[in-house]
């Protein structure tokens, strides 16, 4: 062992608690999470194999530390109301639009239609989908993603959605009178 960690404590115990008082709020905080980077030192000091890289390391725990004191801090009150909102509105959306969405999927161009069902109904890779219609694999890639672009572009024409902060649809409304008929022969779609 290179270092010790009273050796340690005497060169960076200053600069570590500086460090943390720039980042937390008050002396007691930086005081706890300064006693639980050198309780990590401690027993983790003899993994280092070169004393050149103490500081590094040292810093990289004090960081961790402090991120876990956010984390632990972090109360559920801070969590919106919306968060535990059940996803049966998902998937209420995804069966009232399904006859539409099968709409529009009959109504792309059949390279594309092909390819779509393929590799989202049946669950074929693109590499899968790439052999079976004897495309190269960029080749699939990009009729999938056309194909996906497509649809899309159909369902955005039909419909406005809504999305939560990870992208998901959480509601939509329709543009057209036929969306608003539930499995009604859009349009827009076909």
């Amino acid at each position: 062992m290179l270092a010790t960690t009273e050796k340690v404590w005497d060169e960076f115990h200053d600069r570590l608690r500086q460090f943390i008082l720039r980042r937390v709020p008050d002396e007691q905080h930086a005081e706890d999470i300064l006693q639980d980077v050198f309780l990590k030192v401690h027993t983790r000091i003899d993994t280092l194999r070169r004393e050149e890289s103490v500081p590094a390391w040292l810093y990289q725990v004090t960081r961790n530390a402090i991120i876990d004191f956010y984390r632990a801090r972090r109360s559920l009150a801070e969590i919106p109301d919306s968060a535990y909102e059940p996803e049966d509105r998902l998937e209420n959306v995804v069966l009232e639009l399904a006859p539409c969405i099968q709409a529009m999927i009959a109504n792309l161009p059949p390279p594309y239609r092909e390819a779509l069902i393929l590799t989202e109904y049946q669950g074929l890779t693109q590499r899968e989908l790439a052999a079976r219609l004897n495309l190269s694999l960029p080749g699939a890639k990009s009729r999938v993603q056309r194909a996906r672009e497509k649809l899309k572009k159909m369902l955005l024409a039909c419909c406005h959605f809504e999305f939560d902060r990870l992208g998901r649809v959480i509601d939509y409304q329709p543009r057209c009178a036929c969306c608003e008929q539930k499995n009604a022969k859009c349009a827009t779609c076909g």
